[in-house]
């Protein structure tokens, strides 16, 4: 079970809730793709920031003093008798995915999807520390995206 919450911490953001909650629950309905678990819950907090908010975290726990455009940080949790979960904090900037969308001639939309679809298979084990498990991540974001409508250049 995935269970999620959009959390507003910047005013970059009321005006977009309510799409952005329309395209989780759209991300969502490829959770098999995205290699989310029946045997796990999954409680999703989606945060939605801005850059002096995400820069804040990022320093605090990544030491790097500069913001970023997506922050992932997952707790799996395991009990004797209880069934698995994991706690995922997702912090979003809005002001980077509103930049970062012009650079690569995309939509803010669309842009967000591929984030969020990058920090969903972040939660589920996929990483790009080595350039083969980039690519192989890069390859089930494409899918994925290709899957939702979205094609993009930039996001080969």
């Amino acid at each position: 079970m995935i269970k999620f919450t959009v959390i507003c911490k910047s005013n970059h953001w009321p005006a977009r809730v309510k799409k952005i909650t329309f395209i989780i629950k759209k991300i969502l309905k490829f959770k098999k793709d995205l290699k989310f678990k029946e045997a796990i819950t999954y409680n999703c907090n989606i945060i939605l920031t801005d850059n002096n908010f995400i820069k804040k975290i990022n320093y605090k726990f990544r030491k790097k003093n500069q913001p970023t455009d997506v922050l992932t940080f997952v707790s799996e949790i395991r009990k004797k008798n209880i069934k698995k979960f994991k706690i995922c904090d997702i912090f979003i900037s809005a002001e980077i995915i509103k930049k970062d969308a012009k650079r690569n001639n995309t939509t803010f939309y669309d842009h967000f999807t591929h984030i969020l679809i990058h920090s969903f298979l972040h939660i589920n084990g996929f990483n790009h520390i080595k350039n083969k498990d980039y690519y192989q991540m890069n390859k089930k974001e494409v899918l994925i995206l290709k899957k939702l409508g979205i094609i993009n250049s930039a996001f080969k």
